[in-house]
């Protein structure tokens, strides 16, 4: 991550939220308490702001500097909102991709996915504002830049997220391996969303529920499933096999 992402000390931490710069992620010491450090918390509050307690040796290693217990890191893109964003592409008379990145914690499946989430025409990325990949300089280059050019949205809540998706007409397709149908058998030609899983444990339940259609990718080796990635890749683009067609 690039040094001028990382802002250290409660003050300096204080005036970046209040100015508006967008932040990833706040990092406190363990058991920190201070006149201070209870503005912080109301801004962190008020701006739904992903924050973790750590032990005082994370953030030694991060800086040698004095950083009074606190260090956010600053966002190197604009995050978007999807309730603001969708009706934008109905009106530009595209039909709605969206790619859903449920806890992808790996900075560069995150940035390989938003690659080929680009190029196949994907207008939109979700991710949750807490248990996701930051999206720091190392996402950035592995995605080529397609994380600057593609629209992400944060979301507080995916699952309010997708009953939005829902109520606005979009067939919510969740990939997974304990799907009986195959992902050339769903019809991408609809306003979608592909929901993604995370690495280790795939999707969420609850959003499985919501999920319109569930797909797999078969296998026929002896390891069990794809890296997230390639998944997204291959449905991804037999999405647009199926576009092209039209």
């Amino acid at each position: 991550m690039k040094k001028d992402t990382v802002i250290y000390g409660s003050r300096p931490v204080i005036e970046a939220i209040k100015s508006g710069k967008e932040i990833d992620k706040i990092l406190i010491q363990s058991g920190l308490k201070n006149e201070l450090f209870y503005e912080l918390k109301k801004l962190i509050n008020q701006f739904n702001i992903p924050f973790q307690y750590v032990p005082i040796q994370k953030l030694n290693r991060i800086t040698s500097k004095n950083h009074q217990g606190l260090i956010a890191y600053a966002s190197i893109i604009e995050y978007q909102n999807i309730e603001n964003i969708l009706p934008m592409f109905y009106e530009q008379g595209k039909v709605p991709f969206i790619m859903i990145l449920d806890r992808i914690t790996d900075v560069r499946n995150m940035g390989a996915i938003a690659r080929t989430a680009e190029c196949a025409g994907v207008q939109a990325i979700i991710i949750p504002s807490k248990g996701s990949a930051m999206i720091n300089s190392d996402a950035i280059k592995t995605s080529a830049g397609a994380l600057s050019k593609i629209f992400v949205c944060r979301s507080n809540d995916l699952k309010d997220s997708i009953e939005f998706l829902k109520n606005c007409g979009l067939q919510i397709i969740a990939c997974t391996e304990k799907a009986e149908n195959n992902y050339y058998e769903a019809d991408y030609t609809k306003p979608t969303a592909i929901i993604m899983g995370s690495e280790e444990n795939g999707i969420s339940i609850e959003y499985l529920k919501l999920s319109d259609k569930q797909v797999k990718i078969s296998v026929m080796g002896e390891i069990e499933s794809l890296n997230v990635s390639v998944a997204a890749g291959i449905i991804a683009f037999d999405a647009v096999k199926q576009r092209l067609i039209l």
